[in-house]
């Protein structure tokens, strides 16, 4: 037998989300599933991202912010500055901060020239700003950043390990990397950022990050966590030919 193959086959999955210790943050920016996700309690904060909420119609930021805030109540939630001024990145990350005690800003790794925010990332969480530093890909960002920012303010470092697997690389080693990094300094967490598939929720879990950041579409399977394969097999096939007898398909007829 394949060696592979033999390794992969004894690797079992916790049995349910329940298992997990990486902490599971909703990511979407659609107020009613927002509300939905609220009364979850598997569900340990919310992210967002002007992408997000372009997508789900939003136009007004802050109205959207206190709204999101009201349904989320003593959890986490992570708001986006969207200019590309680190003057003006700083002025909306004190706005966004007073909004509640839950809020983390988030700030872009660099701005759109590839202009490292480490000075502005020190500057806020310095004034007790509790930060989201995003978009990070290599381990020298994540270096960078986490030597920036207040060892005595909450932060969190989101690793976009989701497109670092676009880029055909195996995201893995450079969260468990990342994870070991910031070990000694306990007020940082790290995000497995942008996930594929629930097996990245495991992987997370097996390396000992912090936290990962799910979409609401992502969420739904989230049930699936630890399904027998044989009878995963089984529900398979009966879908096919539910699907196949539903459409009224005819051979030879």
């Amino acid at each position: 037998m394949d060696r592979r193959a033999d390794q992969a086959a004894v690797i079992e999955p916790p049995i349910t989300a329940r298992d997990l210790r990486v902490k599971v943050f909703a990511d979407g920016a659609d107020l009613e599933a927002i509300r939905e996700l609220a009364a979850d309690p598997a569900i340990q904060g919310f992210t967002t991202n002007p992408t997000l909420m372009r997508k789900a119609g939003v136009t007004d930021y802050e109205e959207f912010a206190r709204e999101a805030l009201k349904l989320v109540g003593d959890r986490p939630i992570s708001f986006e500055v969207f200019t590309d001024d680190f003057a003006e990145m700083a002025r909306e990350a004190r706005i966004l901060a007073k909004l509640g005690g839950g809020v983390y800003v988030k700030i872009p790794v660099t701005d759109t020239l590839g202009n490292s925010s480490g000075e502005l990332v020190s500057e806020l969480s310095s004034e007790g700003i509790k930060l989201n530093v995003t978009g990070l890909f290599t381990q020298s960002q994540v270096e960078t950043i986490s030597n920036a920012l207040a060892t005595d303010t909450p932060a969190c470092i989101s690793l976009f390990a989701g497109r670092i697997a676009d880029a055909g690389i195996d995201p893995v080693p450079l969260v468990a990397e990342a994870v070991r990094s910031i070990a000694d300094k306990p007020r940082q967490e790290l995000i497995w950022a942008s996930p594929r598939e629930i097996l990245n929720l495991v992987q997370a879990d097996e390396v000992g990050c912090h936290i990962i950041t799910v979409t609401h579409d992502l969420l739904k399977k989230l049930p699936l966590l630890g399904t027998d394969l044989t009878e995963f097999s089984l529900d398979t096939v009966r879908m096919f030919n539910r699907d196949a007898l539903t459409a009224g398909y005819r051979l030879g007829v």
